[in-house]
């Protein structure tokens, strides 16, 4: 009997280590079977998942794989945490965002678990007016409140500030922000807001209120307007140093300037791209206070924000699931306080229902995965360290080309940030309209029969200036011509499935072309004729195989019954009769909406 080393770690303790080269040979060999030739590195590539920014996932990430020093929790570059204890003490901030005027909504959240208070106050939210009485009841030397007032922000601060003094609460019990956030107000409306007025409500924090903050650097307005990681970490960072000039120029140190600011992130599904992001900036920002001067006080403060672009409004369900795991990714990259979005937020004012299911997402993950008992869970991690390091530098030089070109606030004005932007959107745009990134419910496994979810519109949210983005927004347009045709009809506009063979022949496209027109809100048939189905067009279902003994003979028997247009579910061939094909990879919006227009569906 062989005697194994007492090291706890004796499974396989016997066998030889593999190598990267042995582990890349295997890989040449499932390539060379799926007819792809490639060898060594080239191999590995093939392997690898493109993403914005010009990086790229690799299959398989080692000890080779190194990235800088990340330090330790609390100390520079803050890569691991701005505070040595992490979230352990208590877990993270949770913080619930209002925009309507309801006091018994504000004290029920912090009756069940939410932490502060995100409130939107002025156009697109709370009168100022009502401020009063929404805090009512409110403890507010416990509850931290969070301003986002736009450009009414001088008159919002002076009655929070004043409602403290009224209620007592001493001014080193004050904690929370007061939103200043001119730039970011410009993102959004177009308008230029003077930093003459924000300045006094930093010099004042600064001397007053040691637990408040003045300003917010808001990356959302960028986010929304679908930048990638790398372009929303650019634009806060170079927000963030404009902000640091304005004040430093007032008097403020630049110590006592980065303690005004707190930056405020999207947390989206793409969880280790999000956890990746959120340890980039504590490092990019860390990078910048080294620059200023003041290398101790880098420790950015971070609040993330579920994506409100990943949100969608068919089978709003799903976005519990997505802001599960953002959220989950928002703990794990170490963000201070985390605005879980109702799941029903694209669709109105959210009801009772799904606000307690926000708040409970991060309740749970704290409470029960006990996600926050550690600090930095992802550090160590051979690839969310290589990501971070990539990502960070991939922010830091698309921060660097907006100060040569002279800073936030011209390459707003200039149009530049925006072309910038659309670009990038534009890009994804054509992954989503081909499916390439899947939007589970909306263009994968939509349900048409399903009964749409109905909520009280929101306040109208400040706009003219960067467009906010959905993902879904190409095949929302796609439903409600199929809607308003339903509508004015009583049917769905259909499309006949013409399967050819045994159900194994069939099943697999047939099932793909169901998915794919249920996507734009065309309704498919599959039993009975082509004649007695109410449908204009057709699509050929079945095996390469049959298709060459079968398809020009359906096809020309499917034109003769009346069909309009014939796809047929493959790789386009030539097939007389075949007007068009569906694949894997094709431009679904494209196909769907043109036959939208040949079905006499209005748009």
């Amino acid at each position: 009997m062989t005697v194994l080393p007492n090291d706890g770690l004796a499974l396989a303790a016997e066998f030889p280590s593999a190598t990267h080269d042995q582990w890349q040979l295997l890989v040449e060999g499932v390539l060379r079977k799926s007819g792809k030739e490639a060898s060594g590195a080239a191999a590995e590539d093939a392997l690898s998942t493109a993403l914005e920014d010009g990086l790229a996932t690799r299959p398989l990430y080692t000890a080779r794989d190194t990235a800088a020093d990340t330090g330790f929790p609390g100390f520079a570059p803050f890569v691991r945490g701005s505070r040595p204890e992490g979230n352990t003490t208590g877990g993270w901030d949770v913080r619930q965002r209002h925009t309507a005027a309801d006091n018994a909504l504000v004290l029920g959240d912090l009756e069940n678990g939410v932490t502060s208070l995100w409130l939107a106050v002025g156009e697109g939210g709370i009168p100022l007016s009502s401020l009063e009485a929404v805090l009512d009841g409110v403890y507010l030397d416990l509850a931290p409140v969070v301003l986002d007032a736009g450009g009414d922000v001088e008159a919002a601060a002076g009655e929070l500030l004043r409602l403290y003094a009224a209620r007592g609460v001493a001014a080193d019990a004050v904690r929370g922000n007061l939103g200043a956030d001119p730039l970011g107000h410009e993102a959004r409306t177009g308008t230029a807001t003077d930093f003459a007025a924000v300045v006094p409500l930093a010099l004042r924090c600064a001397g007053e209120y040691p637990g408040l903050r003045a300003l917010t650097v808001d990356a959302l307005p960028y986010h929304e307007a679908g930048g990638s990681a790398a372009q929303e970490l650019g634009a806060s960072l170079a927000t963030g140093v404009a902000y640091l000039r304005e004040l430093t120029e007032a008097g403020l140190s630049v110590e006592q300037a980065c303690a005004q600011l707190e930056f405020r992130y999207a947390a989206t599904a793409d969880q280790f791209l999000t956890i990746a992001k959120l340890r980039a900036a504590r490092r990019l920002w860390a990078r910048v206070a080294e620059v200023c001067g003041a290398p101790g006080a880098g420790g950015q403060a971070q609040h993330a924000v579920t994506s409100p672009v990943m949100m969608s409004r068919r089978d709003p369900w799903v976005n519990m699931l997505r802001a599960t795991i953002a959220t989950l990714a928002a703990g794990v990259g170490g963000a201070d306080s985390v605005t879980v979005l109702p799941f029903d937020h694209a669709l109105g004012l959210p009801d009772a229902f799904a606000r307690r299911i926000a708040r409970n997402t991060s309740t749970i993950l704290i409470e029960e995965s006990h996600l926050s008992r550690v600090i930095d869970p992802a550090g160590g991690s051979w690839y969310v360290e290589q990501l971070t390091d990539e990502l960070a530098h991939a922010g830091w030089e698309f921060f660097q080309g907006i100060e040569r070109d002279g800073g936030q606030a011209a390459v707003l004005r200039s149009g530049r940030l925006a072309r910038d932007l659309a670009d990038t959107w534009a890009a994804r745009s054509v992954k989503l309209a081909k499916r390439r990134e899947p939007i589970t419910g909306v263009s994968e496994f939509p349900h048409l029969a399903e009964r749409p979810v109905e909520r009280e519109p929101a306040p109208e949210a400040p706009s003219g200036g960067l467009p906010r983005v959905r993902r879904d927004e190409a095949y929302e347009a796609l439903r409600a011509r199929s809607d308003a045709h339903l509508a004015a009809t009583g049917a769905r506009p259909r499309i006949y499935l013409a399967t050819i063979g045994s159900a194994a022949a069939h099943t697999a496209r047939s099932t793909f072309v169901a998915n794919l027109f249920q996507a734009g809100g065309i309704e498919p048939v599959t039993e009975g004729s082509f004649e007695d189905s109410g449908a204009t067009e057709a699509v050929l279902c079945s095996s390469d195989a049959l298709y060459e003994e079968q398809a020009v003979s359906t096809a020309e028997a499917l034109a003769a019954a009346g069909a309009r247009h014939v796809f047929l579910a493959g790789r386009p061939a030539q097939y007389a009769g075949v007007d068009s094909y569906v694949f894997a990879g094709c431009d679904a919006v494209a196909v769907l909406s043109s036959t939208l227009d040949r079905m006499g569906v209005s748009s």
